[in-house]
């Protein structure tokens, strides 16, 4: 059973030169219990998707088409009340910057009481609660850290205190956006451990966005690959990693710094340019940057399905 089906969701922004459709028939699912990672490099739309399933577009943005199903409900059909009700309890969001997702001149011990507002607990019961979050995420003296301000923590500390907040009301669906971005290599290990030891604890499931391919590696069960606002690519993290169907999905594994064997000045690119998204191409939105691509690339959309992994391109054969 699926917490979360994104279902033929097109997102377009208006701008000054036109509209620009920045996703275009995105579909997945994130099944209950698992953690589905989200790969792309900058631009691919992965931002707008978190947006989009929060229902926080900006004014100029809107959902055209598509559905986004949370357990069984449309997103795109309810209202802003209905809205703000799932996010916080249902949905929740760490995001990659824990010092804007924390407030500087209120102190954490607050900021987790007010996460839990809609509980009918009391406020003993309540800072109990959020010592014990802390303990879970591994906060050295919990108890005092409730008076503390967040610029007394370092910067792994307010990443796992973001975390604790995003878990206090135990949500259906976790939405991590880059979380480990800020940290060094040795927090970022710690962080991915910790996820993977409240999601197992909680039984949420979990939407990971991320550009690190390591990470995605380590933590998913699912990957979904998106590039220029579409999914080209998705199945399990074995799958991808192992057996990339897409040229894509190909390129961007043999850019990780970390696939190299060899010690060298420079690094594997993908050349090219993202195609410009007010007037995307009417082929394989991946043609103009392919080595492989055909004349029918340029001229037809492909769409190809292969059980539970699913790859757009026209190469690839059922």
């Amino acid at each position: 059973m699926n917490v979360l089906g994104i279902r033929n969701l097109n997102v377009t922004f208006g701008t000054e030169g036109g509209p620009l459709r920045a996703l275009r028939n995105v579909s997945f699912d994130v099944p209950r219990h698992r953690i589905v990672g989200v790969v792309g490099e900058s631009g691919c739309g992965k931002s707008t998707l978190i947006n989009a399933i929060l229902g926080l577009l900006a004014d100029n943005g809107q959902v055209e088409s598509g559905q986004i199903l949370f357990e069984e409900r449309d997103l795109t059909q309810m209202d802003s009340l209905e809205m703000q009700a799932m996010r916080g309890s249902r949905i929740s969001t760490v995001f990659q910057d824990p010092m804007g997702a924390l407030n500087p001149v209120i102190s954490v011990g607050k900021q987790m009481l007010h996460i839990q507002y809609r509980s009918d607990l009391g406020r003993t019961e309540k800072n109990a609660r959020s010592v014990e979050m802390l303990r879970r995420v591994r906060i050295p003296d919990p108890k005092s850290a409730l008076s503390r301000y967040p610029h007394e923590f370092s910067g792994g500390m307010k990443q796992r205190i973001a975390i604790a907040m995003a878990m206090m009301m135990e949500p259906v669906l976790l939405i991590a956006d880059e979380p480990t971005t800020a940290l060094d290599a040795t927090l970022e290990v710690a962080t991915i451990e910790l996820l993977q030891e409240l999601q197992a604890q909680i039984g949420c499931s979990v939407l990971f966005i991320s550009h690190h391919l390591g990470v995605i590696a380590e933590l998913c069960d699912d990957v979904v690959v998106m590039y220029a606002g579409e999914v080209v690519e998705r199945g399990t993290t074995r799958q991808i990693f192992h057996d990339p169907l897409h040229p894509y999905t190909e390129r961007l594994l043999r850019c990780d710094p970390a696939g190299q064997s060899t010690r060298t000045r420079h690094l594997p690119t993908i050349p090219g340019e993202i195609p410009d998204l007010r007037d995307p191409p009417k082929g394989c939105i991946f043609a103009d940057r392919c080595d492989r691509r055909e004349t029918i690339c340029e001229t037809a959309p492909p769409e190809v399905e292969m059980g539970g992994h699913r790859a757009c391109c026209h190469r690839v054969k059922p």
